[in-house]
């Protein structure tokens, strides 16, 4: 079997980044539509929970395939049903959003996940695979129809998603350059417990990335090619946001905050590696030759790939309307807007004269975080 080899080209490579975040993840197809009108198809896609089967459908699709596989999965999630109802009933978005929300929890989203009858009791015992609420059986099924596996792991695209392991609580990587990928191991990467049951691969059970990390950005940072790299990296949950008003506010604000991710903290980390690893290729030249082959110097030489990293930072942005259960709220109207979102903020990025005029130093780790700056200041990090 043929596999892609992350090491095998160095000339610059493009990474697309998918956090968690359930039916927020319509976000993240629209910034993939964006990017592919852009002709920005990455060469590495890595991701956790629905990150992972965003991933999955774009590394397991030819690149005109893409984005009529990513209609067809969220089309099949999404309800058409409760659009019509809020069009007709004209509720409050805000209460129309939760019953939309309620609406999935009690009946479940066709090709995704279905309840469980009878509800497991806190003290019922039962067999590992179904200690849950929900059965995502459907979900196997979808992934079949939307990816093709044969071309995930045989296709230049490397593709990775994150998940834990249920016994030891380790972070664990699926990585197509490493094994052969299957249904199974997207699965176990967005198995969030209570709600979802843990899946099974090669005798270990595993639950959803996102409790140890739901961004695989530092994956990418440590196991990247020797090369100048741009990556594309899509959050679901904004880590900053408004001081809360209602018990509601607080919930929601909770969230964001548990499954945002930490960009801040892991490119200064990488940062100082690669300044450190740039410092011992210094020193390397002003030594004697009998040091350079001293094990300590090859361990500081050894830190961090070689290469300018350039991160756009999109982020799902919460609306005023938007409550605790949004990552579950699967209505075609919300799912639409989520799609439309990223693809607006992914396309303004793109054009934004501080990402196409961009420079970096050798080395160097820069954030740019422009679809929700001031466009006067935009932000970068």
């Amino acid at each position: 079997m043929s596999r892609p080899d992350p090491d095998s080209n160095l000339r610059p490579q493009s990474v697309l980044v998918l956090q968690g975040g359930g039916a927020l993840g319509a976000y993240q197809a629209g910034v993939y539509e964006a990017l592919a009108a852009n002709d920005a198809l990455p060469d590495w896609v890595a991701g956790i929970s629905i990150g992972a089967i965003n991933a999955g459908i774009i590394a397991g699709n030819a690149p005109k395939d893409r984005v009529p596989m990513l209609h067809k999965f969220w089309n099949g999630l999404s309800s058409e049903l409760l659009y019509r109802i809020d069009e007709r009933l004209g509720f409050a978005r805000r209460a129309f959003n939760d019953v939309a929300a309620q609406w999935a929890a009690m009946f479940g989203i066709p090709g995704f996940f279905t309840p469980r009858f009878p509800l497991p009791l806190p003290e019922w015992p039962a067999a590992l695979d179904r200690l849950s609420y929900y059965d995502t059986a459907p979900l196997r099924q979808t992934l079949l129809e939307v990816i093709d596996f044969d071309r995930l792991n045989t296709a230049d695209t490397r593709f990775s998603v994150g998940a834990v392991n249920m016994l030891t609580g380790n972070f664990a990587y699926f990585d197509n350059t490493e094994r052969q990928i299957g249904p199974q191991h997207i699965m176990a990467s967005g198995a969030l417990p209570p709600g979802f049951p843990p899946v099974e691969i090669d005798g270990e059970w595993y639950w959803d990335g996102g409790l140890v990390s739901n961004t695989p950005l530092q994956y990418v940072l440590d196991n990247r090619p020797s090369c100048e790299m741009t990556v594309y990296q899509v959050d679901l949950f904004s880590s900053r946001g408004i001081v809360p008003r209602t018990m509601a506010d607080v919930a929601q604000r909770e969230k964001d905050i548990r499954f945002s991710s930490r960009t801040r903290l892991g490119t200064d980390q990488s940062r100082q590696l690669q300044k450190m690893c740039a410092a011992a290729k210094r020193l390397a030249k002003k030594l004697p030759e009998d040091l350079l082959d001293d094990p300590d110097l090859a361990h500081l030489l050894g830190c961090r790939p070689a290469g300018a990293v350039a991160v756009m930072h999109l982020i799902n942005r919460p609306e005023d309307f938007e409550t605790n259960s949004k990552d579950y709220e699967f209505s075609r109207v919300t799912v639409n807007e989520h799609w439309a979102t990223g693809r607006a903020d992914a396309a303004h990025s793109l054009a934004h004269p501080d990402w196409t005029g961009r420079r970096l130093k050798a080395d160097e780790i820069v954030t740019f975080d422009l679809a929700g700056a001031d466009p006067a200041h935009p932000l970068t990090v």
